[in-house]
């Protein structure tokens, strides 16, 4: 079978943001897709409970990964399917694929949380969005982990 690969596009808010989800402690927060990917990030942490992980994906994110990946295989069996009855075509023994698997529908992303605000942290020089709450307690840096006390 041959190699598919798709890509997930993950859609950005009003202001360039992108949504993540700490798997720790269950908080959503927004970054900037070219901050995260910059070099010299080599972690993230959360804003909320100050831990590192090495994903941040959505749950909404993660699921639209598995369909896509369910449908990759479903195309694959299809195709496999067909290529089984063009063999058989005229011979002594037929095959018949039958119906085409079903996909299932890939819903696009909707950056659905914006109750988030912008908080700056002045060790890295980047920006976040964090619940308002977070900004009167403190945060914790995304990209260093440094505390920082509510304004």
């Amino acid at each position: 079978m041959s190699e598919m690969k798709r890509e997930i596009s993950i859609p950005t808010d009003n202001d360039g943001f992108v949504l993540f989800k700490c798997p720790l402690c269950g908080e959503y927060f927004k970054l900037i897709p070219e901050d995260v990917s910059a070099d010299d990030v080599i972690n993230i942490w959360c804003p909320s409970c100050g831990l590192k992980s090495d994903n941040y994906l959505s749950d909404e994110v993660l699921e639209l990964a598995l369909i896509m990946g369910e449908n990759i295989l479903l195309d694959n069996i299809n195709n496999e399917m067909k290529k089984i009855e063009r063999q058989f075509k005229g011979g002594t023994s037929s095959f018949k694929a039958g119906h085409r698997l079903k996909k299932k529908t890939e819903n696009p992303l909707i950056p659905y949380i914006d109750q988030l605000e912008i908080q700056k942290y002045s060790c890295c020089s980047k920006q976040a969005k964090i619940k308002p709450i977070m900004k009167f307690y403190g945060s914790y840096c995304p990209y260093c982990g440094v505390h920082y006390d509510g304004n």
